[in-house]
């Protein structure tokens, strides 16, 4: 026990004597204290980075939506525009709007 205690007296005056050690028990400390806190700093920019990808993930779904929605109204102005071209739209747009009818047509009127 008392070997024990001599050599634990001895390994502090060792350190009291060796300055080299402490500055390097120092440098040890500061570099590790750096890795820590340069460990937080990236976890925190990580946590911001995936909470901004989740967004612009969100913003690209809207905007692929939008895509599909233009794309099935284009569809439907094209149907439109073919329609426009044929006989029968001349044929409805006369009835409706100048009140023209076939000549073979019996028009049943309300009674005023």
């Amino acid at each position: 026990m008392n070997k024990k205690r001599q050599r634990g007296a001895g390994k502090q005056r060792a350190e009291r004597k060796n300055p080299r050690l402490r500055q390097h028990k120092r440098s040890v400390l500061l570099i590790c204290m750096v890795l820590v806190v340069m460990s937080g700093v990236l976890a925190v920019s990580s946590i911001k980075l995936n909470a901004k990808n989740a967004r612009y993930k969100a913003q690209e779904e809207e905007l692929a939506e939008q895509i599909r929605e233009e794309e099935k109204r284009a569809e439907e102005v094209e149907e439109f525009e073919e329609y426009v071209k044929t006989d029968d739209y001349i044929k409805d747009t006369a009835e409706e709007k100048l009140d023209l009818v076939d000549p073979n047509e019996i028009l049943f009127k309300p009674a005023q």
